[in-house]
């Protein structure tokens, strides 16, 4: 049965890659989790290079476009930094059942500007630093990473004092970046350009995979340009580029 099915989503593939050039253009509001946002553009940008249509993003935390979604916001496909949130909004009968799928596993990294600072779970452990960044753990899921990853150290409360919070991923970055944090965790897609400082890849066992699903909404059913970016999202040039960016594409250790 589910080769069947996996046999007729290659067949539909196929089929989308070799008629979308015939399509007329068409455009469509995408909802990007903020860790996603390089590899979102560049997909974007070869997305509208081999079928004319445009991908509109707009780059924020999962659990707040969850929320504007069930309030009417204007999207018609969403790529999330969980999988919990795609399915949910199948559920509520928003989301296109069974268009939802992996498109990434994310990789939570500890990184600091200083080149000697981050050495592993001990420089948690020493606590010789004053702000530790993170992303809000409710609203971003590599911010629920970061505190599992903290809590299966058992530093959690140790640290609770010295975190400092951002809204997104994004923010958790700027954070570091801007020196109001002496280090935080990130995601290592965020950390693809020329090596600075230093950093930790954080081990798998710390914290659960960050599964990373996208769902095309049933406001985009009928839009060309949004069901040819989904379709899009599982061809061969679009995994490399999310392999580019530091992700893991489903199926890959």
């Amino acid at each position: 049965m589910r080769f069947a099915k996996s046999i007729r989503l290659a067949v539909g593939i196929a089929t989308w890659v070799l008629t979308s050039t015939n399509l007329p253009a068409a455009q469509t509001n995408v909802a990007v989790a903020a860790n996603f946002t390089e590899a979102a553009k560049e997909i974007a940008a070869a997305f509208k290079a081999k079928t004319g249509h445009e991908a509109v993003l707009s780059f924020g935390a999962s659990g707040q476009f969850y929320t504007q979604i069930t309030q009417g916001a204007p999207f018609q496909v969403l790529l999330s930094a969980d999988d919990a949130r795609p399915k949910k909004l199948v559920d509520d009968g928003l989301a296109v059942p069974g268009s939802n799928f992996t498109y990434a596993i994310g990789k939570l990294v500890l990184w600091s500007k200083a080149p000697d600072l981050v050495k592993g779970e001990e420089t948690l452990k020493a606590d010789s630093f004053a702000k530790l960044s993170i992303c809000n753990p409710v609203a971003a899921p590599y911010g629920a990473a970061a505190v599992e990853t903290m809590k299966s150290l058992k530093i959690l409360e140790t640290l609770r004092p010295k975190l400092v919070e951002g809204a997104t991923i994004t923010q958790a970055y700027q954070f570091v970046e801007t020196g109001n944090a002496e280090l935080g965790f990130v995601a290592l897609s965020q950390l693809t350009g020329p090596e600075t400082g230093s950093r930790w890849l954080v081990p798998q066992e710390l914290y659960s995979p960050i599964r990373q699903d996208a769902v095309l909404l049933k406001s985009g059913a009928a839009n060309e340009a949004a069901t040819g970016f989904i379709a899009f999202l599982r061809t061969p040039e679009a995994r490399a580029i999310i392999e580019k960016y530091g992700h893991v594409v489903d199926g890959q250790s």
